[in-house]
């Protein structure tokens, strides 16, 4: 009897097993279909959130991730984003290639036509000596104006009155011109130079000079 009832015991304890096992199967086939089904629903809520973002940004022109997108569009104006972070500077326009201004040159006094001159040859020279007696030296010359048709500057010289000796003379107050603008062996030159003293009544007179090219008097 004892070895019956504990034979019972054991079917018992085996049928408990499993029941308690095709429960398990049950719920778990239960509980996995509704786990895929609710994975497919999120798979296809994120794609059906991507499609509706992506049909978005096809009407607008706007792109549904914009910083996904390491150089997008400025909207409207078809310049990319990093372009405009970083403009290029314009090249400069004052300057074009082959266009610069030379300096005219600016015409010199004649040009030495003896020995022991200054000045001759020269632009604004602050000495002339012609390279005689010192009735031809005019000294410590300011130009007030040079370049144009004629020059006109101030210096001292010595001035010789009628019927006086040169060593009588007496150093004065010149007015220097030099005029007849042209060429002197090809360069630009003042091709006539006179000076006067106002102090003493003088003034310019166009047909008296000395021919700054040649060294020639003219109604001297």
């Amino acid at each position: 009897m004892r070895a019956l009832h504990k034979t019972g015991q054991s079917t018992a304890k085996l049928a408990a097993v499993g029941v308690v096992g095709m429960l398990l199967m049950a719920t778990a086939a239960c509980s996995g279909p509704s786990t895929s089904a609710q994975g497919t629903q999120g798979t296809q809520n994120t794609q059906g959130t991507q499609n509706a973002q992506g049909a978005q940004g096809a009407q607008t022109g706007t792109p549904s991730n914009p910083a996904s997108t390491g150089d997008s569009t400025l909207a409207g104006s078809g310049v990319p984003s990093s372009a405009a972070e970083h403009p290029v500077s314009p090249l400069p326009t004052h300057a074009a290639a082959g266009t610069a201004t030379v300096p005219a040159a600016l015409p010199v006094l004649g040009m030495p036509w003896a020995q022991h001159q200054e000045g001759y040859g020269h632009v604004r020279p602050a000495t002339i000596f012609n390279g005689g007696d010192p009735t031809g030296l005019v000294e410590s010359v300011t130009w007030s104006s040079w370049g144009g048709a004629s020059a006109v500057g101030t210096g001292t010289a010595e001035y010789v009155g009628p019927g006086q000796s040169v060593a009588a003379g007496s150093s004065a107050r010149a007015e220097v011109v030099a005029f007849h603008l042209g060429f002197c062996n090809g360069k630009k030159a003042y091709r006539a130079i006179e000076w006067y003293f106002p102090g003493h009544g003088q003034h310019f007179d166009p047909t008296r000079y000395i021919d700054a090219c040649s060294g020639e008097n003219h109604g001297m």
